[in-house]
């Protein structure tokens, strides 16, 4: 394993436990390393830092994966996974069979994530360090769980980044269905491991959809934009809105809407296959109660703009649908979109519809996705609950 050298204002940041190194924070890259490669972290002084692998073409150069000086072999793997299982247990046995395992840096696990669905594992190597031990992480998830079927998910972006061109969508171990059916604070919902986005159902939004729902009363008219599998529409009636509207311009979701409604015994609700702004845009319904959550609007800093107009444009349209005194759930998920830019927007479309929005709950990502302090990007999924009077 070869030494490489950080810039002496980047041993702090290592020391705080910051899990990245970007290109301009290193002194020397040793001669000969290519992607994926374990390196040695070490100060210009010679003091060990960490221990992580090297993309040399990528703006992340390094990744750490242990602060201590340890070998990288299969018990590493297995003593991490089995660290994060045994935390997750404790919060969700209870509630659901579906939750994340490993959340990459959330679990010093950088550029692995593993998501249970009931018997069944879905799993991404989004990064070529982490592919290198695909052996020993899939050795160690059977034994940990002895599941039914593993499948491996693929971000065609970061896998072209990453040079690892030859990972595709898959099952890598047993059988694996269409559709898994799991248990989610008592409601059914279908995971599509091998059609869904992600890697099947949000399971990050969780906690969300049931403080959410909690606000619905009995009558309430809700809207569900890009409702994916319509997670926060269903809680909504199960909390006994007379009416839920699901929109999405996936088929897929669209199919899967669908089937969550019927499994859970919902009649009153309406699906419509359509692009969200176009829906608002001709919208001529009122309702109670409207969630915005919409995928990833800004993956990088340059769409950071177009996002933002995009999200006035939403929310400004959805306080135009409301009944009197409604409510919206506005979320965003990309790291890129702060808390501050929320209200920012909520503040603009509050002067151009003039209306006032109280703000009744912060959002974020559950649990099982964990925000590490020393890694400001694993905070990723912010929202607020508001009301518009």
């Amino acid at each position: 394993m070869k030494n490489l050298v950080v810039k002496p204002s980047t041993v702090e940041k290592l020391k705080q436990f910051h899990p990245w190194i970007y290109k301009d924070e290193i002194k020397k890259i040793p001669k000969g390393v290519v992607k994926g490669d374990l390196i040695k972290v070490i100060s210009p002084k010679g003091e060990f830092l960490g221990i992580g692998y090297i993309n040399p073409d990528s703006v992340i150069t390094v990744r750490i994966l242990t602060f201590d000086n340890e070998e990288i072999n299969k018990k590493f793997f297995f003593n991490r996974i089995q660290k994060a299982f045994n935390y997750r247990q404790e919060i969700f046995d209870k509630i659901t069979d579906a939750y994340r395992i490993v959340h990459s840096e959330g679990d010093f696990l950088s550029g692995l994530i593993v998501d249970k669905y009931a018997d069944y594992l879905s799993i991404q190597f989004n990064t070529a360090g982490i592919n290198n031990f695909r052996k020993e992480i899939i050795e160690s998830l059977i034994e940990i769980f002895n599941p039914k079927g593993i499948y491996e998910k693929v971000d065609e972006k970061i896998i072209k980044i990453e040079g690892l061109e030859e990972n595709k969508e898959q099952t890598i171990y047993g059988e694996v269905p269409d559709e898994i059916i799991i248990t989610e604070n008592s409601l059914k919902f279908i995971a599509s491991i091998k059609q869904g986005q992600k890697t099947g159902l949000f399971l990050d939004q969780r906690k969300n959809r049931k403080i959410v729902s909690s606000y619905v009363k009995n009558g309430f008219k809700v809207l569900d934009l890009f409702s994916n599998s319509g997670g926060f529409g269903i809680y909504a009636l199960k909390e006994g809105a007379k009416f839920a509207n699901f929109v999405d311009i996936s088929q897929v979701a669209v199919s899967q809407i669908d089937k969550n409604c019927k499994l859970n015994g919902f009649k009153n609700y309406n699906i419509v296959k359509a692009d969200a702004f176009d829906y608002l845009n001709n919208l001529d319904k009122k309702f109670n109660l409207i969630i915005i959550d919409p995928p990833a609007f800004a993956k990088t800093k340059k769409e950071k703009t177009g996002a933002i107009k995009g999200f006035q444009f939403l929310v400004i349209n959805s306080i135009k649908a409301l009944e009197e005194n409604g409510y919206i759930a506005l979320f965003s998920c990309s790291h890129h979109i702060t808390e501050e830019d929320l209200k920012k927007i909520l503040l603009f479309a509050s002067q151009k519809t003039g209306k006032k929005l109280i703000i009744l709950e912060k959002l974020m990502q559950d649990l099982d996705h964990p925000y590490l302090l020393n890694a400001p990007p694993t905070f990723y999924l912010k929202g607020f609950l508001i009301k518009v009077v």
